[in-house]
């Protein structure tokens, strides 16, 4: 574990762990593999086609850019962001079910690479990689009508499942003194921050021209 991120301890007696070089450079090594690897399964037979590496990946990128432009920062982690979860989100409705959660791990680890919080592997895999690959839960409409939209409200909700059990889990003690359960904090504390995300997504992917220029950019991303 050395080789790849090294422990801190805090003046509180809390435990992280800090990304090493070579962390890093497995970290990008592996989601550039998971992509390239998604893109070869679109499909099923379908063979690997470079457009739809381009797709991806310009899709990544939106989605990393925009995660830096926060509306609302929680003060335990967690964000409300410029529509990063939908650019995920378009992957899985672009390419399908496996596409999708295997890109959408490539993204949490390139989260993971930009903004590391890590207090064990079990909590990093869960907030990084389960949370994260959900949102390709999306892929699962990926040819029924108005897929986008359903595809995005379940991704949301396969994310937010997964930061419900991380903050369930690993960071239930913040619940004392807020009068909750540890249950009750982790919906509320996650709930706040994704489902005002969401709102917001939905409230514009429910404006007509959105919603046919998003049609659109698939005809695109899946034309031969």
């Amino acid at each position: 574990m050395s080789l790849f991120a090294t422990k801190l301890v805090d003046e509180y007696g809390g435990t992280t762990y800090n990304l090493t070089g070579l962390g890093y450079g497995a970290l990008v090594a592996l989601m550039l593999l998971l992509l390239i690897l998604a893109c070869y399964v679109t499909g099923g037979k379908t063979r690997f086609k470079t457009k739809h590496l381009v797709f991806a990946a310009a899709a990544m990128a939106l989605a990393m850019i925009t995660s830096f432009l926060k509306l609302f920062e929680a003060p335990m982690g967690g964000s409300v962001t410029l529509f990063s979860m939908l650019f995920i989100c378009c992957i899985g409705y672009w390419y399908g079910l496996r596409t999708g959660i295997m890109t959408g791990v490539a993204y949490g680890l390139l989260q993971l690479i930009s903004d590391p919080y890590i207090i064990s592997l079990p909590q990093m895999i869960t907030d990084y990689l389960l949370a994260f690959g959900a949102l390709g839960l999306s892929g699962i409409f990926c040819n029924k009508k108005n897929g986008l939209i359903k595809g995005y409200i379940v991704g949301v909700l396969g994310r937010y499942f997964f930061a419900f059990l991380s903050g369930l889990i690993f960071f239930g003690m913040y619940a004392e003194g807020t009068g909750m359960s540890a249950p009750v904090y982790s919906l509320a504390y996650n709930g706040s921050y994704l489902g005002c995300e969401a709102a917001i997504t939905l409230i514009v992917l429910a404006i007509p021209a959105v919603n046919k220029a998003f049609a659109q950019v698939k005809q695109m991303a899946v034309a031969d």
